[in-house]
C-alpha cells in the first residue's frame, strides 16, 4: 500500500524541469516539506475520522465577545441548582483564599512597618463598601465571583476624614455584567475601546466603561442608570485569569459545563423512570384468550378509569381474573458511568474528585496525599499569578495611596510580603519532623518555617521572647523551651554566666 504522504514527480514537474530546473526543485522541495509536515502532525489530517470536528483560528477576545455572556449565565444557573458545581467552586475558593491572604509591610524601617501594620489591621475591618464584611471576606467574594462568573472588578472609593474610617478608603466589588460589553471605538490620540475597556496607542488600559447598576436588576425602582460611565483604570482591580493573550475571562468550570448539564439530566431522566417503574405494582387481566384482543379499558378497584398512575397502583382489566406484576429494569452499570462522568466534572474544574464528591472509598494514604500534593502546587500557582497581582496588591497600593495623602503615614511606598493561609496537614507529625529536619540542616530558616504557616514571623519570635522572660520570671522549666530542656527530655545545664530568678530554680 503506496504511503498517502509520498510526493510524487508528476508529468508537470518533469515538464517544469526541462524548462526551469531551479524553479522546479524549488517546487519539489517545497511539495516534500508539506508532505513531512503532514506526516508529523497526524492530527492536521483532514479525513473521515476528523471530518465532523469543526475548529475556528478566532481570537480569544472574539470568542469571550460572543460567548462569555451565556458561559457566565450558564454557570451561575449550574452553581445556583447543582451541588456539583457548587462544591467545586466554594473547594477552590476555600484553597485559593481561606480563612484570608494577610500582608506584611516590609520596609527596612521596623517602626514604620509597625504603624503600617497597625493602620491596615483597622483598616481591613471597615473596607468593604457594602458595610458586609472585611479584606478577607472581600478577597473572598471575588475570588468566587471570578471562578464562577470568569471576572470581576475592584473599585476604589476615595472617602473624606470626616467619613470615621481609619483610612479615608473602601472597596467596592461589581460583577462582570457591569462592564459595558457592547461597547467599540476609536478614541482620539490612536486609542480604542473594545468590550468596554479603554486603550491607549501602546496598547495600555486606560479606562472601564461601567454600568452604575447592575443590567439585570429587575427591582421595580426609578432612576437606575443604564448608560456606561467611564471610569480610570488606576482606580479599578481587574481579576481575571489569562489562559490566553485575552482581556476578559471565562468561567473556570466552562469544561465542565456540558457534563454537568448531561449528568443532571440523566439523572432527572432516570429519576422519572424509576418513578414511573414504581407506580404500577401490578394489573389484574381476564382469562388468558381476552389478553390477546384490543387494549382492555383499565379501572382501579371502585371502577374509575385509570389515566394517571399513582404509587402502588393495582389496575384492573375489565374482566380481570388474573394479575400480572411490574417488574422494573435493571440499571447495571450505572455506578461506573456515573463515576467516570463526575471524574470528567471534576477534571474540568481542576478539583479532585474526592474534594468535589467527598468520596474517599477508592484512596488510600498514599494516593489521597499525592493527589493533594498537585492541587496544592496549582492553588499556590493561582494565589501568586492571579489573586495577589490581580487583586490584593492593588488594594494595597490604594491604602498607601490613601493613607500618605491623608497624612497618616510619611510615605507611600512600602513594599508588602503576603502570607496565604497554609494548607493542613495530612500527617502533622511526619510532617513536623521533616520541618524540624529541614531547619536543624539549615535548609530552610524557623521564619521561613513560621511564614509557610500563615504566621507574621516578627509577631511570633516577639511574642515567644516575651512568654519565655514570663516563664524564666516564675521560675518555670517547660518542655517546650530548648534552653532549658534537650530534645530527649533532658534537663539542660543552666549557662554560668546566667543568674536564676529569685525564689526560682537554680
Amino acid at each position: 500500500m503506496a504511503d498517502p504522504h509520498e510526493v510524487t514527480f508528476g508529468p508537470l514537474d518533469r515538464a517544469l524541469a526541462l524548462v526551469a530546473p531551479r524553479a522546479a526543485a524549488k517546487r519539489y522541495a517545497a511539495r516534500v516539506a508539506l508532505g513531512n509536515l503532514r506526516r508529523a502532525y497526524d492530527a492536521a489530517q483532514k479525513g473521515r475520522r476528523t471530518e465532523g470536528w469543526r475548529t475556528a483560528g478566532t481570537a480569544a477576545d472574539a470568542e469571550i465577545a460572543a460567548a462569555g455572556g451565556l458561559l457566565r449565565d450558564r454557570m451561575r444557573d449550574l452553581v445556583r441548582n447543582n451541588p456539583l458545581a457548587a462544591r467545586a467552586v466554594s473547594v477552590l475558593v476555600n484553597n485559593l483564599v481561606g480563612s484570608g491572604i494577610r500582608p506584611r509591610a516590609a520596609s527596612a524601617d521596623p517602626a514604620l512597618n509597625e504603624l503600617v501594620d497597625s493602620l491596615w489591621a483597622r483598616w481591613s475591618d471597615h473596607c468593604d463598601a457594602d458595610g458586609h464584611t472585611d479584606f478577607h471576606g472581600l478577597t473572598g467574594l471575588a475570588v468566587r465571583e471570578m471562578i464562577e462568573g470568569g471576572e470581576v472588578f475592584a473599585i476604589r472609593r476615595r472617602r473624606r476624614m470626616r467619613d470615621g474610617l481609619p483610612v479615608p478608603l473602601q472597596i467596592e466589588l461589581k460583577e462582570a455584567d457591569h462592564l459595558d460589553g457592547a461597547k467599540f471605538g476609536d478614541t482620539p490620540g490612536g486609542g480604542r475601546i473594545a468590550q468596554g475597556i479603554e486603550y491607549d496607542r501602546d496598547g495600555r488600559r486606560r479606562a472601564y466603561w461601567m454600568f452604575p447598576d447592575h443590567p439585570g436588576d429587575q427591582s421595580p425602582t426609578f432612576g437606575r442608570r443604564m448608560e456606561a460611565v467611564r471610569i480610570d483604570a488606576g482606580a479599578v482591580a481587574h481579576l481575571y485569569e489569562r489562559q490566553r493573550v485575552q482581556s476578559r475571562g471565562v468561567p473556570w468550570g466552562t469544561p465542565a459545563i456540558r457534563a454537568l448539564r448531561d449528568v443532571d439530566d440523566w439523572q432527572n431522566a432516570e429519576l422519572v423512570r424509576k418513578k414511573t417503574e414504581a407506580c404500577l405494582v401490578g394489573i389484574v387481566f381476564g382469562a388468558e384468550e381476552d389478553q390477546q384482543a384490543i387494549a382492555p379499558v383499565i379501572q382501579d378497584g371502585e371502577g374509575n378509569r385509570v389515566e394517571q398512575f399513582e404509587p402502588g397502583l393495582i389496575a384492573y382489566a375489565r374482566g380481570g381474573k388474573d394479575i400480572k406484576f411490574n417488574q422494573p429494569a435493571s440499571t447495571s452499570g450505572v455506578y461506573e458511568w456515573h463515576r467516570v462522568q463526575l471524574h470528567i466534572i471534576a477534571a474540568g474544574f481542576r478539583v479532585p474528585y474526592e474534594l468535589m464528591t467527598g468520596d474517599l472509598s477508592q484512596v488510600n494514604f498514599s494516593s489521597i496525599r499525592a493527589g493533594l500534593n498537585e492541587f496544592r502546587r496549582m492553588i499556590d500557582a493561582m494565589q501568586w499569578q492571579i489573586v495577589i497581582p490581580g487583586f490584593c496588591a492593588p488594594v494595597w497600593r490604594w491604602f498607601l495611596d490613601a493613607a500618605f495623602t491623608a497624612g497618616l503615614i510619611p510615605t507611600a511606598d512600602v513594599p508588602a510580603e503576603w502570607a496565604p493561609p497554609s494548607f493542613e496537614s495530612v500527617n502533622p507529625l511526619q510532617d513536623a519532623q521533616t520541618d524540624l529536619l529541614e531547619t536543624r540542616a539549615g535548609f530552610a530558616t524557623l521564619p521561613q518555617q513560621i511564614a509557610k504557616r500563615g504566621y507574621d514571623p516578627k509577631k511570633v519570635l516577639a511574642e515567644y521572647a516575651e512568654f519565655l522572660a514570663l516563664a524564666d520570671s516564675l521560675g518555670l522549666v517547660l518542655d517546650s523551651d530548648p534552653r532549658r530542656v534537650s530534645q530527649a527530655g533532658l534537663t539542660q545545664p543552666r549557662p554560668a554566666t546566667e543568674t536564676p530568678p529569685e525564689g526560682g530554680q537554680s
